[in-house]
């Protein structure tokens, strides 16, 4: 999977590629060469005291030095290069198969998951290909030429290899199959860190509300000691690793030395090639660790590979049809007979609802938490299919039609007023830079009973916004959201805006200004107004009373004080008798 997911880049740089094993080739060839070098310096020159050799040879040690360096430097470069595109590439992709998510996928995944596979697991990805590229070619060449040069120097000495290489080789391996389920049970318990972070950072409220600091940090503690105990584990053996590696290779250099020696006191071999010798010894076992190396990363990137795979593979439930037609220009949403029933749920969310919404009309959906209000709205938006029945615009069943410009008919202020980061007049038009149509974006901002505040604000429409948009209260933050899709009905496509419970943090007086004005800018839509409270509501052309999933009236308020219990019963524990009459 590792070399899948590389590739899937990387086919598309071949002469990149190409560019850095040719120089990866030169730098090995020549870090094999200067051994021998040294070993005619010592030989031909040192020992015969024939200088113009030594300068000879010296010359040319300098010169293939700078060649190797040199390469070094090209091969490393465009190592690291290809190695951060990748992993930028790989990012992108996860982000953009994560934008095409659903509920379905997002709760499978979860998001804390999701974020630990775009970031920690690139990375482990990038790095194994980052040390493939520096390594893959020399390696080989430096174990294999290594040997064939040592040879060269003396055929009886080498005999040493026989025994050292088995030894290191064994070695790595069993660090290798140590090392591969350590990695992947980091990973999992990354996830988990990951996870219950995210969730006491978003829940930091309720916590300190319900006094559950101790039970949180106890939690957080707990996910923290097993991912030490893991990372402790995998220390560990990285520690042994090493210095059983120095002694193998110091007994290997101290056995050469003693039987070279013996040779040259024989006569059979010259000091020259002992050194070269043990030159040779350092880049043979050097391959081999490097080797080595790689071989124990790659099972934790395989893992990592895996898990991004996994994301990259998942087919979203909402998509576009293969011959899904756009959206027609105008029409009215309606819903026929739907129902919704989760994967493995006993009961639907919903069951049988069909109304009609129509433009220049205002609909009211009204009902306790839990009747589906929250489940309707993600119908209507399609971020939901009905399981039974079907949801239509201008006659077509939105499932036949093209996700984007379906979605681009409708303007959505959720439940939840979320801002994202940058300035005030991107968060609204979600544009980066230089604003293109300023006199619409005020529009909206008059509109929504934002743009006095705004004016007060250092910047304007340049002004910051944090995250979320945490640095505005909760009725400016409404107020701005109401803003944004105000923006897009104002660009003439929308042809439905829903208000999902989005006065809850407004005044009376607020509430009542923002409502006449987006009545004189409306009368052209639909308009869905999913409410708590019935005075907001009492005025709409619709009334939708929910109960349990279930359709249980339709009207207006007069005929459903009238017809509808469950309605009756939400007015008058929040209305005078007067008032609800």
């Amino acid at each position: 999977m590792l070399i899948r997911l590389s590739w899937g880049y990387l086919r598309n740089h071949k002469g990149a590629l190409a560019a850095l094993l040719i120089l990866q080739v030169i730098q090995s060839m020549a870090m094999l060469w200067l051994p021998t070098l040294n070993a005619d310096i010592i030989n031909d020159g040192v020992l015969t005291g024939d200088i113009p050799l030594i300068w000879l040879l010296g010359g040319a040690m300098l010169g293939i030095t700078l060649l190797q360096g040199a390469t070094l430097a090209g091969a490393m470069f465009f190592g690291q290069r290809l190695a951060a595109a990748m992993g930028a590439h790989i990012r992108r992709r996860i982000f953009s198969t994560v934008q095409g998510f659903g509920r379905a996928e997002l709760s499978e995944f979860g998001a804390g998951s999701l974020i630990t596979r775009s970031t920690n697991d690139v990375t482990q990805v990038q790095r194994v290909v980052q040390a493939i590229f520096s390594f893959v070619v020399m390696a080989p060449i430096m174990g294999i030429g290594g040997v064939v040069m040592a040879i060269r120097q003396d055929t009886v000495l080498s005999g040493v290899f026989l025994v050292i290489v088995p030894v290191l080789a064994a070695f790595s391996y069993v660090m290798m199959r140590h090392l591969s389920p350590l990695y992947g049970r980091q990973q999992k318990r990354v996830d988990a860190v990951n996870r219950i972070l995210r969730e006491q950072l978003s829940g930091v409220r309720v916590i300190r509300a319900f006094l559950r600091q101790s039970e949180e940090r106890d939690r957080y503690t707990q996910a923290n000691d097993e991912l030490r105990t893991i990372w402790l584990k995998i220390g560990i053996s990285w520690a042994l690793l090493w210095p059983v590696v120095d002694i193998i290779v110091g007994m290997s250099s101290a056995a050469i030395i003693w039987f070279g020696a013996m040779r040259i006191d024989a006569g059979a071999m010259q000091v020259g090639s002992l050194i070269a010798f043990i030159n040779y010894l350092g880049q043979i076992l050097g391959a081999i660790m490097v080797s080595a190396f790689i071989v124990m990363m790659a099972p934790r990137a395989e893992v990592s590979a895996k898990r991004i795979a996994a994301v990259l593979a998942t087919v979203p439930e909402i998509t576009s049809a293969p011959d899904a037609r756009p959206a027609p220009a105008d029409g009215s949403f309606e819903l026929i007979g739907a129902g919704v029933k989760y994967p493995g749920a006993e009961a639907s969310v919903l069951r049988d609802i069909s109304f009609r919404l129509s433009p220049g009309t205002t609909t009211a959906v009204i009902g306790a938490t839990g009747s589906g209000k929250s489940t309707l709205v993600h119908l209507l938006t399609r971020m939901l299919d009905p399981t039974v029945g079907k949801v239509s615009y201008a006659g077509q069943d939105i499932r036949t039609l093209e996700l984007t410009s379906l979605r681009d008919k409708i303007a959505l202020v959720p439940q939840k007023a979320y801002l994202f980061s940058g300035t005030l007049a991107g968060a609204i038009t979600g544009e980066r830079g230089e604003i293109t149509d300023e006199e619409r974006v005020w529009k909206a901002l008059e509109i929504a009973q934002a743009a006095d505040f705004v004016r007060e604000l250092d910047g304007g429409l340049n002004a910051e916004v944090s995250p979320g948009g945490k640095n505005f209260s909760g009725g400016q933050r409404q107020r701005l959201t109401i803003a944004r899709a105000v923006y897009r009905l104002l660009g003439g496509q929308t042809r439905l805006l829903i208000l999902d419970d989005s006065f809850s943090a407004l005044d009376f007086a607020t509430d009542k200004a923002l409502r006449g004005a987006l009545s004189e800018v409306t009368k052209d839509i639909a308009v869905l107004v999913v409410a708590q409270r019935v005075s907001s509501i009492r005025s709409a052309e619709a009334i939708v009373v929910l109960e349990a999933g279930e359709m249980v009236g339709y009207g207006r308020h007069e005929e459903l004080m009238e017809s509808c219990d469950t309605y009756r019963e939400i007015a008058h524990s929040q209305l005078s008798a007067k008032e609800a009459a």
